[in-house]
């Protein structure tokens, strides 16, 4: 197999199917006149053979087709017409011939590929290949020729099949690109934007040519009726094309009028006629009254537009507006301002009476109106008292534990009326008390009351209500239950070794960490050698303090020694506490340090450590052999006992030096 894209020769000599015509012979023309065709057979394949002639002659196709078709079941792919002759195509046109592909044999034939040659030639319908053709059925191709220069064009199309008689079709294209003749243009129209204009402004005109510019392009002159609209002398429409613009510049008139526009080439001229009007400034103000009823003090009534209008041919300036009158507000554009004939500007006027009562105003707008310089609006409204209403009620605090009291507030959208606001006040937990009543003061807008609160045994919620007219307020309550509990922060406390007759003192710290206070009755030690600092019970500690337990080991006696705390509560989590005590009582030692002889005449080897008790001359050597270190420790001495050392340096032949001074001491 060959790889992708290789082409795969055709073996002739094997092919079944195919005839061929005499030795190699060429075919004789088919349209010349009729001849005698010998039929040979390939590889002594010798089943009949059909010979057909189709020949084609018009104005625009030309041409004969020839194929041989085997008895047996084969395909074989004809092109009709061979030969396509355009003929004279104007340059930049098209022009297009279909070319058909019939199968007359008895099985299908495959267009694999369809080839082109020759400029100015294109063909479609090639995109979907390859294509099966049925026994019987036809494929068409469309030829298309489009000169890009004058003179003659050929080409071909070569279609290649598996056809077993025609592997391959070659279509003959011909054709003859044709300059035409370009028409000569004139003026056919002239048209601008509008057909009227009024005051000062611009207006774009376009002329129109019969055919396209030629090279070089067309030039029009122009002229207006009027000094009034400014034109350009002359246009000019580019090369190839066929209109041109130009812009008229016109001037405001004092009346109406008409002008009218000329556009000319030659004896040819085209007019356009454009009204001309009078700018004339003008405002519409929407309104001559605004009326806002009655509004409650401190409240804004909703918002009225004033709309003003330019409504003239030109455009009008609106200066600042004037405005008078209590609780009245305008806003809106920004003045002065210039409105163009049609725009507008919208104003919003506002009603906020600070006292009750009724009020008036006027809103003044002057312009240059060419029809009313000055427009007043006048402006009423009344000024209502507000009665006050219940709005909010709120505590300081939302969750309590145990007893206590909490601050709460009731709140009106405005001031109490003279007499005072009364407030009726309601709650749903009998552990929480509320008064019945409560009056906010004429004038005021909050008042406060306190709720004192009972101990609960377990966690709920109480409702507080507040009730004045139709309006009702709550606010919800958490009481939990006061709970005493108490932290050792050790579980167990451990002295290590203590010398005897020494003392070691180690700290038990205690914690309020319940909601209510705890009650510590007393605190107890047990076991030989351990003490308690005294404190004074009973002791109370709120949530969050606490207390220091001081507790000492002094051992009389060498060994271990164990005792407790206990501490007694009324904590939640046990009314007593046992803390382990533990620690061991060593004996008592003398640690004696000397320093080296500085300058030492016989290298020293060590020391010999002496000891007399105090009264005696009876030294006795404590240590053997020689201590090489400037230390020495002496744990056989006992409490309560006075001792007295000395110290001798010994060389590398045993010999010792004079003693040292001698020390005293009596060990605790």
């Amino acid at each position: 197999m060959g790889g992708v894209g290789e082409r795969l020769p055709l073996d002739l000599e094997s092919a079944k199917n195919t005839a061929r015509l005499g030795n190699n012979q060429s075919q004789p023309n088919p349209c010349s006149a009729p001849s005698r065709v010998q039929i040979q057979p390939l590889n002594g394949w010798s089943s009949p053979l059909l010979i057909v002639l189709l020949c084609l002659s018009s104005a625009a196709l030309s041409g004969c087709s020839i194929y041989v078709v085997n008895s047996a079941a084969t395909g074989t792919l004809v092109a009709t017409p061979q030969t396509v002759a355009f003929g004279a195509v104007s340059v930049g046109q098209s022009a297009s011939i279909p070319v058909s592909l019939t199968n007359p044999g008895a099985a299908p034939v495959q267009i694999t590929q369809i080839g082109l040659a020759g400029q100015s030639f294109a063909v479609d319908e090639a995109d979907a290949l390859p294509v099966t053709v049925a026994p019987g059925g036809s494929y068409n191709l469309h030829v298309h020729f489009n000169p890009t220069a004058a003179g003659i064009a050929s080409g071909q199309v070569t279609i290649k099949s598996d056809a077993a008689t025609q592997p391959a079709n070659v279509v003959q294209l011909t054709g003859s690109g044709m300059t035409a003749t370009a028409p000569t243009p004139s003026v056919s129209g002239l048209t601008c934007a509008s057909g009227a204009m009024t005051g000062l402004g611009t207006e774009t005109c376009t002329i129109t040519l019969s055919a396209a510019a030629p090279s070089g392009g067309f030039v029009v002159r122009l002229t207006s009726s009027t000094e009034v609209i400014a034109l350009p002398a002359t246009v000019m429409v580019p090369a190839g094309a066929t209109t041109a613009a130009f812009t008229a510049i016109v001037s405001s008139v004092g009346t109406a009028q008409t002008a009218t526009l000329t556009a000319s080439s030659g004896s040819v001229s085209q007019t356009f006629s454009l009204q001309l009007n009078a700018a004339v400034p003008a405002l519409t103000v929407s309104a001559t009254s605004l009326t806002f009823g009655s509004v409650q003090v401190n409240n804004t009534a909703a918002a009225q537009s004033v709309i003003l209008t330019s409504s003239g041919t030109a455009p009008v300036t609106v200066n600042s507006p004037l405005l008078s009158g209590a609780g009245f507000t305008v806003s809106g554009a920004t003045f002065p301002v210039m409105l163009n004939p049609g725009q507008a500007a919208t104003l919003s006027v506002q009603f906020d009476p600070a006292t009750v009562g009724a009020a008036t105003g006027q809103l003044t707008i002057t312009s240059d109106s060419s029809s009313r310089a000055m427009a007043v609006i006048g402006l009423s409204g009344t000024g209502t008292s507000v009665p006050a209403n219940l709005t909010a009620l709120s505590c300081t605090s939302s969750s309590l534990t145990g007893a206590s009291s909490d601050s709460c507030t009731v709140t009106l959208s405005n001031g109490a009326s003279s007499g005072g606001f009364v407030v009726s006040l309601a709650s749903s937990n009998a552990a929480v008390a509320v008064p019945t009543t409560l009056t906010v003061p004429a004038g005021a807008n909050t008042a406060r009351f306190t709720a004192a609160i009972s101990s609960v045994g377990t966690a709920q919620s109480a409702t507080l209500t507040a009730t004045a007219g139709s309006a009702s307020k709550t606010f919800t309550m958490q009481l939990n239950a006061a709970v005493p509990t108490l932290s050792v922060n050790a579980t167990n406390v451990g002295f290590g070794n203590v010398e005897v007759n020494s003392e070691a003192t180690q700290s038990v710290v205690l914690t309020s960490t319940g909601t209510a206070p705890i009650t510590i009755s007393a605190a107890t030690v047990t076991g030989a050698g351990f003490t308690l600092a005294p404190v004074t019970f009973p002791l109370t500690m709120t949530s969050g303090e606490t207390a220091t337990l001081e507790v000492s080991f002094d051992p009389k006696i060498a060994g271990s020694a164990n005792g407790q705390v206990t501490i007694i509560s009324n904590s939640s989590t046990g009314n007593t506490a046992v803390i382990p005590l533990s620690g061991t009582g060593t004996p008592p030692l003398v640690e004696l340090s000397w320093n080296a002889p500085s300058d030492p005449t016989d290298p020293i080897a060590g020391y010999n450590v002496y000891r007399a008790a105090t009264g005696t001359s009876g030294f006795q050597m404590l240590n053997s052999p020689a201590v090489p270190e400037t230390t020495y420790t002496d744990n056989t001495v006992r409490s309560g006992e006075t001792y007295e050392y000395i110290v001798e340096s010994v060389d590398q032949d045993g010999v010792e030096s004079i003693p040292s001074n001698l020390i005293s001491l009596t060990v605790p």
